[in-house]
């Protein structure tokens, strides 16, 4: 199979590492790509969002599937344009990408299916949302209701905080994604988040992660995209991933299909687990970023092979086949992230790492310049590994960190700490 990946962060790079396993993989083209990312695949200029464009390029260069890696071109309808043409695609519709372009939409839906989820209002309006804080107190959530790149979610620990973010959402510190808000009642317990492969009608459960947000050691800090994330996550027992299935995502699958927007593709649920029971925090219609690279490390080969059947409408034959394993992930971000950060600094030592299939490093924000390899974005590699333990692949991770040479990065030394 001739086979194009849309997106341009660590998430495609692990995608694309998974996809090169597979003896399917004629050929791999990744669109726009990074500087990892062409060290394995061919790399084009593209802009993943206009579906004409896509479905143009899919055509001149005889894609036979197309696995889309980020939120926006799902939620801007490339998926739609893409099988209108006729081609093969692994990710939602605009409709159905729904289920995280609006959270106010997500909530109606888990009404409507009865999926245990946090008490919330939602408000257009900045003063009926003050109102609603002064009426319920603190602790709560504060989240703007559309696309804000990971970081539009505010826990406020206080009637003060929760209306200063209020003030920052409708003020436009997050754009168009906080022209609405939801307020959700604050939820105690542990987050993991559960990845379902989802064909239309048949559900496939591929695994578990837990993710570090905030920047600082100790989960302290503000939130980011992620710093660090591992898989599995211990406290998404069996019992409770099947509660999570039949209570929370076999019903809101049911709900998308009954209103007419059946969902193919990937479907992370971030997941809340006090005493034994989950309730929904969020759903993403794309695989987390960093969860997706300790998901991949674990998968391999058989990653493609689970996708093309969720595409193909053919999971109910399928299976995941999981070794007894541990992944880990640690970002090296750019200092500053997630404020204000330099870029085009040099990062040297990447050549004398080992890549296999124990070890791994994906890059996310990088390019390739007269040789170098140049940090571009916040968030900048993704040093992941594998072990039989959650220590050993830990261990792993941070020796070959201990080998990278870059002063002008930085990342958590305690990922994985919940676990161990």
């Amino acid at each position: 199979m001739n086979i194009l990946i849309l997106g341009s962060g660590g998430r495609e790079h692990a995608l694309a590492w998974a996809v090169m396993q597979n003896p399917k993989c004629d050929k791999l083209i990744v669109a726009p790509g990074n500087a990892g990312i062409a060290q394995i695949a061919d790399c084009a200029a593209l802009d993943i969002e206009n579906g004409t464009a896509v479905v143009s390029f899919a055509e001149e260069n005889a894609i036979d599937f197309v696995i889309i890696g980020p939120e926006a071109p799902l939620a801007a309808g490339v998926a739609d344009r893409l099988r209108a043409a006729g081609l093969l695609v692994f990710g939602p519709s605009e409709a159905a990408a729904r289920l995280e372009a609006s959270k106010s939409f997500t909530k109606e839906v888990c009404d409507a299916a009865g999926a245990p989820t946090a008490a919330y209002g939602h408000f257009t309006d900045a003063e009926a949302a003050k109102a609603h804080v002064r009426q319920h107190g603190a602790p709560t959530v504060v989240k703007a209701d559309g696309l804000a790149a990971g970081k539009g979610v505010i826990i406020a620990m206080s009637e003060e905080e929760a209306i200063a973010a209020i003030d920052d959402m409708f003020g436009g510190a997050f754009g168009g994604a906080g022209a609405e808000v939801v307020i959700e009642e604050f939820m105690e317990g542990e987050e993991a988040s559960l990845f379902v492969l989802v064909d239309g009608e048949d559900v496939l459960a591929i695994g578990s992660a837990q993710d570090h947000k905030r920047v600082g050691e100790g989960d302290t800090g503000p939130n980011t995209g992620g710093m660090g994330a591992y898989s599995p996550a211990p406290v998404l027992s069996a019992e409770i991933e099947a509660k999570a299935m039949e209570e929370i995502v076999k019903p809101t699958m049911r709900v998308m299909a009954e209103r007419g927007m059946p969902y193919q593709g990937v479907l992370y649920a971030g997941l809340m687990i006090k005493d034994g029971q989950p309730r929904l925090v969020e759903y993403n219609v794309r695989f987390g970023d960093p969860e997706c690279q300790v998901l991949m490390l674990r998968l391999g080969a058989q990653a493609l092979d689970l996708m093309h059947a969720a595409a193909e409408g053919r999971l109910a034959d399928a299976q995941v086949n999981w070794a007894d394993d541990h992944a880990i992930t640690v970002v090296l971000a750019a200092q500053g992230y997630p404020g204000g950060y330099e870029k085009g600094t040099e990062i040297k030592g990447l050549d004398a790492l080992p890549e296999d299939s124990s070890n791994m490093v994906f890059h996310a924000g990088t390019k390739s310049e007269d040789g170098k390899i140049l940090a571009v974005g916040g968030r900048v590699l993704n040093v992941t590994a594998r072990g039989d333990t959650l220590q050993e692949a830990r261990d792993r991770a941070y020796a070959m960190i201990d080998e990278i040479d870059w002063p002008q990065g930085f990342h958590r030394r305690d990922i994985g700490w919940r676990a161990l």
